[in-house]
């Protein structure tokens, strides 16, 4: 058996702590006896046979008959699936997403449907390019429906082909994808790789409005989301809930498949990411020095071109088919299982090291605003009972962040950045201010539509994802990073850890307790 995690407490003897510091890393020494390290559980075992297992699922599905006594020849089936932002980083092929609207596909073609439709559940995300959803659905899929037009992905400004589904009892509209809505038969193709994922939110988000997401995408609904990892304490998921009683009651039939991955990232070289530190032999200290130098010496885009190219060996752990509600309790008991971590009590100071990606840049560049939301949206969220850090405690992260922005994904982030975060940095106030300039603006709506940009208003959703982490913290430090952009972020710069800490001690004083995440891979801390 695995073990179910582990938090060390760092004494003299402790080796440095491994860092990412976005497309390369750094060992940093943590303070001796006030200080401990929350590392992930190791990786579950895969399923031997997924193929089997899906198919099974899908056969015997929880509160839901069989899916192939629900296809009917004449009948519109449409299949929706998770775009690129999961599962980060890419897994190798065949993805899981392939192998379930595989086995779907076989099933429909038994039964005589033609009426078939793939949709990628985009929200406001990019459109993903083709090279992208072929890894996803594989070379086979893809042929066979995309040169048809009946592999597509959703648009959330196409207003005649979105349709009001009805209204939740606190008003909240649910706007979706109009062939979502009048389909017979919806089927939906997760990967849950957090507990944030899942159940409801894949439809009323994937294949939602701008206007369905701003009810629940918004500073008041996320700064009383108490971590998006536990969605009975989270107001964002609560909204999402209601959104789908309204599809439950007044939508088309809903089949959800939901999958849960393992831990394991790393594939070699890079696999000694995935140790604990002094578990390091000397293959794996002279793997990190030489992969460290290496990536010091390369330009930005060729590290970031490296680091993007990894494909992740994980496992599939689980597979649930069905009731949407019943298969997501489910499929939480396999997140959990993978990824809880028992930590007792708060600490003063959370240190965490950025990577090179986060859901909104695959295939692209950590901006600022990302920095921001990996750090105070993600890493601070991956905790369920209480956050790590203390109301008004320190947050340190390393990340290089420079001012470099994707023109192609993120042409409104660049705005963002230099007009609003000129402007404030208050959640509320640029909502109020500013988001209806950008989520309206006609030329981000065309670069949306008809390229590979995120919708105008996404910089905004990627800042309110922070809200709570910003308002928890007394003061939030970046180690390494271009020291007027992090001023611009509202945030301390700082050149290195020690300064950091020194830092620090205005907030919390001369000798608090630390604890560092040390992700990825993936863990959530049950903070007690």
């Amino acid at each position: 058996m695995p073990r179910p995690g582990f938090v060390l407490d760092v004494d003299r003897s402790t080796p440095p702590m491994l860092f990412w510091r976005g497309e390369n890393f750094s060992l940093e020494r943590l303070p001796a006896d006030r200080s401990r390290v929350i590392y992930p559980p190791e990786p579950l075992a895969g399923i031997e046979d997924p193929e089997g297992a899906i198919r099974n699922a899908l056969l015997s599905p929880m509160d839901s008959d069989p899916l192939p006594t629900l296809l009917k020849p004449g009948m519109k089936l449409t299949i929706c699936f998770d775009d690129a932002s999961l599962s980060l980083p890419k897994m190798r092929r065949p993805d899981t997403r392939q192998r379930i609207i595989e086995a779907v596909l076989e099933l429909a073609a038994a039964a005589g449907v033609d009426d078939v439709h793939l949709i990628a559940a985009l929200g406001l995300h990019r459109r993903m390019h083709d090279y992208e959803l072929k890894h996803v659905l594989g070379d086979r899929i893809f042929d066979a429906f995309h040169p048809r037009g009946t592999l597509y992905q959703h648009d959330a400004e196409d207003y005649d082909n979105l349709t009001v589904i009805g209204e939740t009892e606190e008003g909240e509209v649910l706007e979706i994808n109009k062939r979502v809505a009048e389909s017979d038969l919806v089927v939906y193709a997760n990967v849950n790789q957090v507990a944030m994922d899942g159940g409801w939110k894949s439809i009323t988000t994937g294949v939602a409005s701008y206007r369905c997401l701003s009810f629940h995408h918004n500073p008041k609904t996320l700064q009383n989301t108490r971590s998006l990892m536990d969605r009975h304490h989270s107001a964002l998921h609560q909204s999402l809930w209601r959104m789908g009683e309204v599809l439950r009651e007044s939508g088309p039939q809903i089949f959800t498949v939901e999958t849960t991955l393992n831990t394991n990232t790393f594939p070699k070289p890079f696999d000694f990411l995935a140790k604990r530190e002094w578990e390091w032999n000397a293959k794996d200290r002279a793997t990190y020095l030489a992969t460290q130098k290496s990536l010091s010496a390369m330009p930005l885009k060729a590290r970031r071109k490296i680091m993007h190219s990894i494909e992740s060996p994980y496992e599939m752990t689980s597979v649930q088919a069905g009731f949407t509600p019943t298969v997501h309790e489910e499929t939480l008991k396999h997140v959990y299982a993978q990824h809880l971590v028992e930590v007792e009590g708060q600490t003063d100071i959370l240190t965490m090291g950025i990577p090179y990606i986060c859901p909104y840049n695959p295939e692209g560049v950590m901006n600022p605003i990302l920095v921001m939301c990996m750090g105070l949206g993600y890493l601070f969220n991956m905790y369920r009972g209480k956050p790590l850090v203390r109301e008004g405690g320190v947050i340190i992260m390393t990340h290089p962040t420079y001012r470099d922005f994707n023109p192609v994904h993120h042409p409104s982030y660049i705005d963002f950045f230099e007009e609003v975060l000129t402007d404030t940095t208050d959640p509320a106030v640029m909502s109020e201010k500013w988001e209806k300039k950008y989520a309206e603006d006609e030329w981000y709506r065309h670069l949306y539509r008809t390229g590979n940009a995120y919708h105008g208003v996404h910089p905004f959703y990627a800042w309110y994802w922070g809200a709570h982490g910003q308002q928890h913290a007394g003061k939030v430090i970046i180690v390494g990073g271009d020291a007027p952009t992090v001023r611009r972020l509202g945030f301390t710069p700082a050149s290195t850890m020690n300064d950091a800490f020194e830092i620090a001690s205005d907030v919390v004083g001369r000798a608090p307790t630390v604890t560092h995440l040390h992700v990825p891979s993936v863990l959530v801390a049950d903070v007690k």
